[in-house]
């Protein structure tokens, strides 16, 4: 999941969990609970620190090979919330502001990570969380790894609090904010339908009218100034675990109905699993990896229409694929690829083996980097290597 959505995550458990009433830990808008919140922040985001390593490193394979690595590791997340406790209580000193315990902006910190680490896993990407000792990718396809959804409903919780903490502003800011988010949803639904991801005509209308809901409801009679920042957060917490136990529920269905679709088409089944995509959390790919190919369907959840699939072979074994696949590159790009698919091609004249990860594959392009070509010359010697950077 995108750094931003975890920071959202971050913020929202740090006021929905570590803010209260009571005197003997910070109480909502003390320096205290500033700090723990801050803690809680700067601990869901830290673990995507490891994306430096692609821009300071001269491996190619450096975003395969180490991120959601270590800085994503469950073992190592102790050790990791102890150091960002520590700087975050002498940051705060340094700013003249008395933190909190150590203990409790240490447990803040721990949630936060803890945070980053469940909402990673629950994509497709892979996560090394039992790194540096097991290096497997643990992947459940429960969520996007681009979701909307669950940042809106991350994010709006917290806005919504600002905007009616103040009687004299609580107008104007609601209508802003209304205004906002109305924006902010037609462009992703216009950034969505280019990329391919096609939102349905009633989708926008209906998040503008939530979002209305949310900011100008709470408007009557005051009702918002009452409500406490620690029981919107609360609120958000509530709605964003909803929404991933019905993802994971989604997931359930989708997987299901892709088991029947291998048993009813007689396929040899190597590996299967169902991937969530963009924009509902109804629209799911199915993919396959049978014995000399992959298999890739599209299944919408609220539709019994007949499955349409696509068939991706691979090309014919030769003595090339045996070279390509001993290269640890080639290897370390297998470890990664979960549905390859193999292919001879022709680059430039000369012949090349390309291996696509077929879970990267959208609209039959495929998404930069996630492709493996291995180039040779006439005489059979490997003449290059790596990532293909350009989408075909």
């Amino acid at each position: 999941m995108d750094t931003i959505t975890h920071a959202f995550a971050g913020a929202l458990l740090g006021k929905g969990l570590f803010t209260t009433r009571k005197s003997e830990t910070p109480t909502e808008f003390s320096p205290q609970a500033r700090v723990a919140v801050f803690a809680a922040t700067l601990g869901s985001a830290f673990p995507d620190v490891d994306i430096f390593y692609d821009i300071i490193s001269r491996d190619p394979m450096a975003t395969l090979k180490y991120h959601r690595y270590i800085t994503h590791s469950a073992i190592l997340m102790p050790l990791w919330a102890l150091g960002i406790a520590w700087l975050v209580r002498r940051a705060a000193r340094w700013f003249g502001v008395e933190p909190p315990s150590f203990g409790w902006t240490y447990l803040a910190t721990m949630v936060g990570i803890a945070s980053h680490l469940l909402l990673d896993v629950a994509t497709s990407f892979g996560t090394m969380i039992w790194s540096p000792f097991n290096r497997d990718r643990v992947a459940w396809d429960i969520i996007f790894i681009i979701d909307v959804t669950m940042t809106a409903l991350l994010l709006v919780p917290q806005v919504a609090s600002w905007v009616h903490r103040d009687e004299k502003q609580n107008v104007r800011r609601a209508s802003r904010m209304w205004a906002l988010f109305s924006v902010l949803a037609f462009a992703v639904s216009g950034i969505a339908n280019a990329v391919g991801f096609g939102f349905s005509l009633w989708v926008v209308p209906v998040a503008s009218l939530i979002f209305a809901a949310v900011f100008f409801l709470p408007l009557r009679r005051g009702w918002g100034l009452r409500i406490r920042r620690s029981t919107w957060a609360r609120a958000g917490l509530v709605a964003s675990a909803l929404y991933f136990i019905f993802c994971a529920g989604a997931h359930f269905v989708a997987l299901h109905r892709l088991r029947e679709f291998a048993v009813n088409q007689k396929i040899d089944a190597q590996k299967i699993a169902a991937l969530p995509l963009a924009p509902s959390a109804l629209d799911w790919d199915g993919l396959i990896r049978a014995p000399n190919g992959v298999y890739r369907y599209h299944q919408h959840l609220g539709s019994s229409r007949a499955i349409d699939y696509d068939f991706y072979p691979d090309s014919p074994p030769n003595s090339l694929f045996d070279t390509a696949v001993q290269l640890p590159e080639t290897k370390t790009f297998l470890w990664f690829a979960r549905f390859p698919v193999f292919r001879a091609a022709r680059v430039n004249g000369n012949r090349a083996i390309e291996i696509m990860d077929m879970q990267f594959v959208m609209n039959n392009r495929t998404a930069p980097g996630f492709t493996f070509r291995v180039t040779f010359d006439a005489a059979g010697n490997v003449i290059q290597k790596g990532l293909v950077r350009d989408a075909r």
